[in-house]
């Protein structure tokens, strides 16, 4: 019998609490524990009563992370799970519990994951840490991590996979009521907001007229001479104000007008490449695979609202 054990930290997000408990616990084969370093944990807006305290974790096969709304981790809850990896264990983080997990270092010069709005903050405060915002979850064989929420249930069920084979994880997945495979990444979940630009900025105004003609093709000496700047100084402008080049930022505009009229109306792709000033379908797809994460078809199927 597989142990797993799901730790839970003070103020744990009770999602992701719930879901390797959930995943496993209905697999035949695992026996799930929950333990935590106090016999009383804060889970927001009631309290755990764990049943196993941090011995748990001295036996696991798979510890699991739930995340969490604060990043500080007890030293002692660091050096049960320093222990667990060098006896072999294998440690999973979910959404923030990338923070625990980092705050081992043993993810230092691995690709890892967290919920995207948390990445900056992973990246920041681990730099050893290659962190990638844009996946759903990374498996560097011992140590996994998850971005958020339903991406947990994805680990999960990776992890199932690779246990037990496709089959039975499969019928986990048919449980959970969730498809085995989602296609794309965490990319797709974002809101991909127009870079910052402080108001009153040198850009501010030709910011605004590129929005206004993003339809339009546009061409980055065009965009030059409506600045008043040769495209070199255009180019290093941009970056020092925005962090991208100019034709990104139109591009990124671009795929943010499409992603609305994806959700919105049932206009072919095509067409709405054409309305968000792409120069062919192709270029269109190509765009938003790449700034999104996933294709528009996957995208419009994932995120239009049905009737009921």
């Amino acid at each position: 019998m597989h142990t797993v054990a799901v730790l839970a930290l003070p103020d744990v997000i009770p999602f992701d609490l719930a879901t390797p408990i959930e995943a496993f616990r209905r697999t035949p084969g695992y026996r799930v524990l929950v333990c935590a370093p106090s016999p009383e944990i804060s889970a927001g807006l009631f309290t755990l009563t764990a049943p196993h305290g941090l011995e748990a974790l001295a036996t696991a096969d798979t510890i699991v992370l739930p995340g969490c709304t604060e990043f500080d981790v007890p030293s002692s809850v660091v050096d049960a799970l320093v222990a667990a990896a060098s006896r072999g264990a294998r440690l999973a983080s979910i959404c923030t519990g990338a923070f625990i997990l980092a705050a081992t270092g043993l993810l230092d010069g691995l690709r890892a994951t967290t919920h995207w709005a948390a990445a900056a903050e992973l990246a920041a405060r681990y730099p050893l840490i290659d962190v990638d915002p844009d996946v759903l979850y990374v498996d560097n064989g011992q140590f996994l991590t998850s971005a958020g929420a339903a991406a947990g249930l994805d680990l999960c069920l990776h992890i199932i996979r690779r246990d037990h084979g496709s089959a039975v994880a499969a019928d986990a997945a048919r449980i959970a009521v969730m498809p085995l495979e989602r296609e794309g990444g965490q990319a797709q979940f974002i809101v991909h907001d127009l870079p910052p630009v402080p108001r009153g900025a040198e850009l501010e105004k030709l910011l605004v007229w590129l929005e206004e003609n993003s339809v339009r093709e546009l061409t980055l000496d065009e965009i030059a001479a409506q600045a008043g700047m040769s495209t070199r100084t255009l180019n290093r402008r941009f970056r020092e104000q925005t962090g991208t080049s100019p034709l990104r930022w139109l591009h990124r505009a671009r795929v943010r007008r499409a992603q609305h009229l994806l959700e919105a109306t049932d206009e072919p792709v095509e067409r709405i490449a054409v309305r968000c000033g792409f120069g062919s379908p192709t270029a269109f797809r190509e765009h938003f695979k790449r700034i999104v994460g996933t294709s528009p078809q996957s995208y419009r199927a994932a995120f239009t609202p049905t009737s009921t």
